[in-house]
């Protein structure tokens, strides 16, 4: 298929995160020649979802740190005419660094096992590389002690659902390969090792605690879905209005975020959101539900009353709400699970602005503000990438761009140049930020994200169901330190197998991962071990395995800072540090009105009713780069689509 891409287009679109997705699906949606490429193998980049064993072989891809697909500068510089120049672009992708990767279940299948604890002896980062393999599926291989990531061998195949899911053939395959396997185990936090027993099954007696052994996660691993970029989309937000103007949202499925948690005085609490969960609460005294429900009512049209905060706007959040005369619990809740701020960065109209956008939310789809997609955040941008394709967008995946061709007269690109040599025009180019070569980016400053993906085996807040997706903030210790974000997945979410959680945690960085959050897991979960599980309940959840990874955060950085962009190429920048997806649908929608300032963005698809073929009595135009040809959209009627969707969302 490369070797036959056509060579003219109107916009090239470089990277499939969700801005750039976005923006090829407005484009192609408004009859523009779109073609979409991305140097990896699956669809995302940063925003992408895995399996476990596709998110261990792309943690292998970062390992290598080797750039193994470089072509000679002759293969395209030959191609350059003396009235152009070039700009190349990044072989390697550099967004991801210091990796860490720790298992804490047993192997279960032999006591082979090494402790973990001799290869944290010269802790080291691991830069991230170009992905070179598709990630498919995993066969167990022997692990170095060169590393703190596990090695695996990935053989290709052909990519099932949602960028990596093994096929029943690679299971068994894991299954056989994993006996006579070595793997590491944690040590424990007073310096003694784990004896790892065989476990022997006892119907007589059942366990009050289910064991998880590391090979049940590889033989279960295509049901984990493990997001890179951990956020929730809100109910009002303009991701969900965008989902349902432009009728993406069928293409996808959510569910409610259940449960609204704090963490207070070494406990997690759920806190009441909707006005029967503060009346039906237990936690809060009458006087302290009058208390709360006067001052959200407020919230809600602060707007209207500026005497009540003017006095206070220099001020912060958390000192504004010691005059409202609400109590510790009260204020807490307010500023770090509804207004989720943190107590120095948070100004008071900023305080107001959060806890109203909270509360606007709520009851739309259900008692919280917040839903998920099914199988994880990176679903969010292939489908904007099947609304592309279905306009007559072109797809390839693993397709590297080695240059942009510019005019020196114009200034403006004309070209890129691709690894297998060929030449492609197009109008205008749309770039993500990690393409572009560290000389373009020399004078930007980034900052930072800290991340964490645990598996765990049972809820931070246990409660009768065990189908609880929840979101937990976790106040700074140190003043100046950042508040934690944790989002716990159950299995229904199709993010994790049957009896565990998938725990994401999200902060903004200020040295590694690990260090920043490392902290935070210890307070709620206990490393898991075989022996604790038999003598008796433990009181917080059990920590099967855990990845910790900084990720770039480029969505501060202004155009300005990038040097010698030609005006026609626009740069998206990756996942930011926010709970929603707001700073990327900004930056589409901008980017698109920049390009096509006369176009509308995103507009609501044709109704088949009002789709009439050639013949017919109605006068017909061409929309896109479809044959059919078809009538202007009369009129949108949001409450149809919103019902529409609403078939999709699950309580």
């Amino acid at each position: 298929m490369a070797n036959s891409l056509p060579t003219e287009f109107d916009v090239i679109v470089m990277g499939t995160g969700l801005p750039e997705s976005i923006l090829a699906a407005a484009c192609s949606r408004s009859g523009q020649r779109v073609l979409h490429l991305d140097s990896r193998s699956y669809y995302g980049g940063n925003w992408a979802s895995f399996s476990f064993p596709g998110l261990l072989s792309w943690l292998k891809e970062h390992q290598q740190n080797s750039d193994t697909g470089e072509e000679s500068p002759a293969a395209w510089q030959d191609m350059i005419h003396e009235t152009e120049e070039a700009i190349p672009l990044c072989k390697k992708d550099e967004t991801i660094q210091h990796a860490e990767v720790f298992c804490y279940a047993s192997q279960g299948m032999d006591g082979n096992i090494v402790e973990l604890g001799a290869l944290q002896k010269n802790p080291s980062c691991v830069a991230s590389s170009t992905l070179i393999k598709p990630l498919d599926s995993a066969c167990l291989s022997e692990e170095t002690h060169s590393s703190h990531i596990t090695s695996y061998e990935v053989p290709t195949q052909d990519t099932p659902k949602n960028n990596e899911e093994i096929t029943d053939t690679a299971e068994t395959s894991v299954k056989e390969e994993y006996c006579g396997y070595d793997t590491y185990k944690h040590t424990v936090s007073d310096g003694t090792k784990d004896e790892i027993k065989p476990v022997l099954e006892d119907n007589s007696v059942p366990p009050k605690r289910k064991r998880i052994a590391y090979s049940q996660i590889v033989k279960e691993g295509r049901r984990f879905n493990i997001d890179l970029s951990s956020k929730l989309l809100y109910s009002q937000g303009l991701l969900i209005d965008l989902l349902i103007k432009s009728n993406v949202s069928h293409y996808a499925e959510f569910k409610n975020v259940t449960r609204i948690l704090a963490f207070r005085e070494g406990k997690v609490e759920q806190v009441p959101c909707s006005r029967a969960d503060v009346f039906n609460s237990k936690e809060l005294t009458m006087v302290e539900k009058r208390m709360l429900m006067k001052f959200l009512t407020f919230c809600l049209d602060y707007e209207q009353h500026p005497e009540e905060y003017q006095a206070f706007t220099q001020c912060s959040f958390s000192e504004y709400l010691k005059t409202k005369n609400l109590t510790p619990s009260l204020q807490h809740f307010i500023l770090h699970s509804i207004a989720m701020m943190s107590e120095s960065s948070c100004t008071t109209v900023d305080g107001l602005k959060a806890t109203k956008t909270f509360l606007q939310c709520l009851g739309r789809f259900g008692n919280t503000p917040f839903l998920f997609p099914l199988y994880g955040q990176g679903e969010i941008p292939q489908c904007f990438c099947r609304m592309c394709a279905v306009f007559g967008g072109i797809y390839c995946l693993r397709h590297k761009v080695q240059c942009l061709v510019v005019d020196r007269e114009s200034g403006r690109c004309k070209a890129i140049i691709d690894h297998l040599g060929q030449r492609i025009n197009a109008k205008y180019f749309i770039v993500e930020d990690s393409y572009l070569s560290e000389e373009t980016r020399s004078s930007v400053q980034y900052k930072q994200i800290s991340r964490a993906v645990l598996i765990t085996d049972q809820s931070v807040l246990k409660t009768d169901s065990d189908q609880q997706i929840s979101i937990l903030i976790v106040p700074p210790v140190e003043p100046g330190a950042h508040a934690v974000r944790i989002i716990e997945l159950c299995s229904s979410t199709m993010t994790c197998m049957k009896d565990t959680y998938l725990v994401h945690l999200t902060c903004s960085s200020s040295k590694t991962a690990r260090e920043d959050l490392e902290s935070v897991v210890k307070k709620l979960f206990t490393p898991y071990s075989e022996t604790e599980v038999d003598k008796e309940e433990l009181p917080k959840p059990g920590l099967l395995w855990a990845l910790y990874f900084n990720m770039r955060d480029s969505s501060g950085v202004s155009r300005s800072s990038y040097n010698g962009l030609p005006p026609n190429v626009y740069v998206c920048t990756g996942p930011d540090c926010g709970l929603g997806s707001e700073h990327a649908v900004k930056q589409a929608e901008t980017l698109f009105h920049e390009i096509f300032p006369s176009e509308e963005f995103c507009p609501p698809p044709p109704n088949p009713e009002d789709i009439f073929f050639d013949g017919d009595e109605k006068p017909s135009e061409p929309l896109g780069t479809n044959n059919i040809v078809m009538a202007k959209l009369e009129s949108f009627e949001g409450s149809k689509n919103l019902e529409s969707s609403g078939k999709h969302l699950q309580n």
